[in-house]
């Protein structure tokens, strides 16, 4: 079973109170998830910094972060449906790619910057990032098309969708071509797809991923993720 482990009430109680001991608890049973947040994340300075936790504080306290805070805690009380969709996804990502490992998942709450953040076996999901297609506040700063996946409902394919592009990644003779970029892209989505029996993703490429693999079915979804010239496939 996967269990999200819900970083982001901790940091809401210490963003919203200032709560000391929130913060001692986000620092000794979340170090890892502290430091990405702050380091990484926001890009507030070393964690070591003298005065960061104070600055890691002042940030939050926007209007529209305070908003988004309480609105997190509305919508994301209930984590248990979430949690088994993960468990489903990641069992069958073992089942079909043996050699995988099953990741540890954690929440937090963002400033509208990464949705998902992956360190090594370690998930991170932005709960800021999934409020909502019809948010209020993301018509101000995001598109429709991306506001189309700010919900939650895409919450699972994006954890498995970007931790495996942290496991098959672009191989560097890929990464100075576009077309091969893409279709490798295309190809971790479509395998998304494949692990969550749903179409999540349903790009021009991505379908002609799926017509090459159901004209062969002797190809591994593992070939397909390591395969070192997509254009060849097509």
């Amino acid at each position: 079973m996967v269990e999200a482990k819900r970083y982001d009430q901790l940091e809401s109680r210490y963003l919203t109170t200032g709560d000391f001991s929130a913060l001692q608890n986000m620092q000794t049973e979340y170090p890892q998830e502290t430091r990405a947040l702050i380091e990484d994340v926001l890009k507030l300075g070393d964690i070591d910094e003298i005065g960061i936790n104070s600055r890691l504080l002042k940030f939050y306290q926007d209007t529209l972060l305070q908003r988004v805070i309480a609105d997190i805690e509305e919508q994301y009380n209930d984590f248990s449906d979430i949690n088994k969709e993960l468990s489903f996804a990641f069992k069958r990502m073992q089942k079909l790619l043996p050699s995988t490992t099953i990741p540890k998942v954690y929440t937090q709450i963002g400033a509208f910057d990464q949705s998902i953040i992956v360190n090594r076996n370690t998930i991170g999901i932005s709960l800021d990032k999934y409020l909502g297609s019809e948010y209020p506040l993301y018509k101000k700063f995001y598109t429709a098309a991306q506001r189309e996946t700010m919900n939650r409902s895409y919450i699972v394919a994006d954890c498995l969708h970007f931790y495996l592009m942290s496991l098959f990644p672009c191989l560097k003779e890929q990464s100075d071509n576009l077309i091969e970029t893409g279709l490798h892209a295309a190809a971790v989505m479509w395998v998304t797809n494949t692990i969550l029996n749903k179409e999540m993703f349903t790009t021009k490429k991505v379908q002609l991923i799926g017509s090459f693999m159901a004209k062969h079915p002797e190809m591994t979804i593992k070939e397909l993720l390591q395969c070192k010239h997509y254009r060849t496939l097509l």
